[in-house]
């Protein structure tokens, strides 16, 4: 089974994501290994995260802030300092024409040879994965890779009006995709993907008190990849896209 490591590095990465708090859930550890071996990495957040509270906590704008901030913080702790919001409403999302052209946009932009996106897949086995968001955040950006980025004819005004060339993506990654293939061994940046997880204060009041689930959950990853006991690993399913 295929491991990656540093060395499995490019020099652009794209990670879409939902919300703020997503990516470092889902693959905080792997980014700080493309970091630390030079890819240049940029976050885009379809939403700030303005859902993500109760009735006791701020207001719907006051937490779109709080989060923008805190993702902001925990981009810095695994070396990303480039993060991006389109501002659509959370918990509203939909895989639109206007979403794939908003991803497409950054896609020309940034030009990453490697984006990482949610499965836009339904997981039955684990339902919270599943948020609408994330499957519409998904749908989007796969479409928005294939074919959208790629075709100059596709959303007309991202050339003719904003200068952007059409750009091929040619490898997407999705966190505990669907059909798994790929490993990424965090061991050693364990402590990086928490002190990212510990940014997010609005949505995890007590980092500590997650620690031995993220560590049950990645070590169990890691034996499922052919890693030794006592690893740790994020789980990827890696497609070919060109």
């Amino acid at each position: 089974m295929p491991v990656a490591d540093e060395q499995d590095t490019v020099e652009r990465a794209l990670v879409v994501m939902a919300h703020p708090d997503d990516v470092d859930f889902g693959c905080a550890g792997t980014v700080a290994l493309w970091t630390r071996a030079g890819t240049e990495v940029v976050y885009l957040m379809v939403t700030d995260g303005d859902a993500g509270g109760d009735e006791r906590t701020v207001d719907g704008a006051g937490m779109a802030g709080l989060r923008r901030a805190e993702q902001r913080k925990a981009a810095a702790a695994v070396g990303v300092h480039d993060v991006r919001f389109l501002g659509y409403p959370d918990g509203r999302v939909l895989p639109t024409l206007e979403l794939r052209r908003d991803i497409a946009r950054v896609i020309r932009q940034v030009r990453p040879q490697r984006l990482v996106m949610p499965s836009p897949d339904r997981d039955w086995r684990r339902i919270a994965v599943s948020h609408p968001d994330h499957l519409a955040t998904g749908e989007a950006a796969i479409n928005a890779v294939y074919p959208d980025a790629r075709n100059p004819h596709a959303h007309p005004g991202l050339l003719a009006e904003e200068g952007l060339e059409a750009w091929t993506v040619p490898q997407v990654w999705i966190p505990h995709g669907r059909e798994a293939d790929h490993w990424s061994d965090i061991t050693e940046v364990f402590d990086r993907k928490l002190a990212a997880l510990a940014c997010h204060e609005s949505q995890i009041p007590d980092v500590s008190a997650l620690e031995p689930r993220l560590r049950e959950w990645l070590g169990a990853a890691a034996v499922q990849g052919g890693l030794p006991e006592g690893r740790l690993a994020e789980v990827f399913q890696v497609v070919d896209t060109r």
